[in-house]
């Protein structure tokens, strides 16, 4: 990787000073505090992940109620990573040479426009549930390849830990709030009439993110062009810190291509009950927020490199209780393991990298390229998770085979921190 002299402008058209890259003016302060668009970016964020929170968790039951089909669930899951991780690549031309907030706001009118499909469809969602995915995939794809870019702007080394906390603590209280009150509406008006109404709640609250992103600042483009292959050229060239980076970042990709989707749909099996789901979601929420908060606050680069190594371990283990029994107990304790212990492995793991886009001009200037190499990574993990469970599931659908499933790629993380750890000490300059 090519490196440039300090001073060189960035495309904001702000001079970089020494050990400022991916300093944005507005955006963050000396000392690690945040600025006013970081600040703005976070509620954005939270409106967005609200949206999300009250209908996302139910859709795999929702399909679920309609197919019971595994395998339906599971190719749906399929379109959604394999389009999000086209979109990001193609939507990096449009934010790096035109207007990021235009890629923002694509992303969460898509999203509205996912749930308002699926309201509209009704039972008939099982139909079109590969379309479906891949309109879902492409809202994530716009929305997020805009959000990190702006996420990186805003945000510096010294402040990404403070930053990834807060967001922690936001999806938290997305958590704590919005499945709760899902799981109540769906129970309380007996199931269609509750979905259609969270549905909607849904779509006015992505409403409410799209005008909030009309006060985030679009810095400047500088007629630099987006270069296609520029990720795979990093992961050719010898001795180049992706070439450790992105496989530590497909071990993350493992873990969430079955995780996201199927440990909700696991306790509805379990319980039969959404309002379940919505207790469940509600506890490990609150033990989230604190664990967020608590580690946001206390991580420092000194101690980043055992944090995470304990964080990696404890949550593979914490799938060992489902192998006793499967059941809402069982489920709400390793729930309450991962929502404590997850904060350490993944605020250290998403800082780090972002600190690596940044470690030199020539870098931070390539920010879009970059990310989407990073979204590469974690799509190539989803895709392997989810292959697992494609195939496993073909197989059998026994308890056991779908908690040893969730055991392995429980902890295929441990196997990322080995890659990640020379870059997790205090002094590591990425060289």
């Amino acid at each position: 990787m090519k490196q440039s002299h300090h001073g060189v402008k960035t495309r904001g058209g702000m001079a970089a000073r020494p050990g400022s890259l991916g300093r944005s003016v507005t955006g963050s302060r000396q000392g690690g505090a945040l600025g006013a668009q970081a600040i703005l970016l976070l509620t954005v964020q939270g409106l967005f992940g609200v949206a999300s929170a009250l209908s996302g968790t139910f859709i795999p039951v929702y399909l679920w109620k309609a197919s019971q089909s595994f395998m339906l669930i599971g190719w749906f899951t399929l379109g959604q990573y394999l389009t999000s991780g086209i979109t990001f690549w193609l939507a990096g031309k449009w934010v790096k040479e035109h207007h990021k907030m235009y890629s923002l706001r694509l992303g969460i009118v898509l999203s509205g426009a996912f749930y308002f499909t699926v309201l509209m469809l009704g039972q008939q969602a099982k139909v079109y549930y590969v379309p479906l995915g891949m309109l879902s995939g492409m809202a994530l794809g716009f929305y997020w390849m805009a959000y990190n870019v702006v996420y990186f702007e805003i945000t510096e080394p010294d402040n990404r830990d403070r930053f990834n906390g807060i967001a922690g603590i936001l999806g938290a209280l997305s958590g704590i709030i919005a499945p709760w009150v899902s799981g109540f509406l769906i129970t309380s008006l007996q199931g269609e009439r509750g979905y259609r109404l969270i549905f909607t709640i849904s779509l006015v609250i992505f409403g409410l993110a799209v005008v909030g992103s009309f006060w985030l600042a679009n810095r400047g483009v500088q007629g630099e062009k987006y270069q296609w292959f520029l990720g795979a050229r990093q992961l050719r060239e010898k001795g180049n810190p992706w070439r450790r980076m992105f496989p530590a970042i497909v071990t993350q990709g493992v873990r969430e291509g079955v995780f996201m989707f199927l440990i909700g749909l696991v306790i509805y099996i379990a319980t039969k009950n959404e309002g379940k789901l919505g207790n469940f979601s509600l506890i490990t929420s609150l033990v989230a927020l604190i664990s967020f908060w608590f580690v946001g606050k206390r991580l420092k680069p000194a101690n980043r490199r055992i944090a995470m190594l304990a964080g990696t371990i404890m949550i593979g283990l914490i799938v060992l209780p489902l192998f006793y029994k499967v059941d809402y107990n069982t489920l709400l304790i390793f729930g309450i393991g991962t929502s404590l212990f997850m904060p350490l492995y993944i605020i250290p793991m998403t800082s780090r990298v972002f600190d690596l886009i940044g470690h030199s001009e020539e870098s931070a200037s390539n920010r879009e390229e970059l990310i989407v190499l990073r979204e590469a990574g974690l799509i190539i993990g989803r895709v392997i998770g989810l292959a697992a469970y494609l195939i496993v599931l073909s197989q059998t659908q026994s308890t056991s085979a779908i908690v040893t499933l969730m055991f392995c790629v429980g902890i295929v993380p441990i196997a990322g921190w080995f890659f990640i750890r020379p870059f997790l000490s205090a002094n590591n300059k990425f060289r």
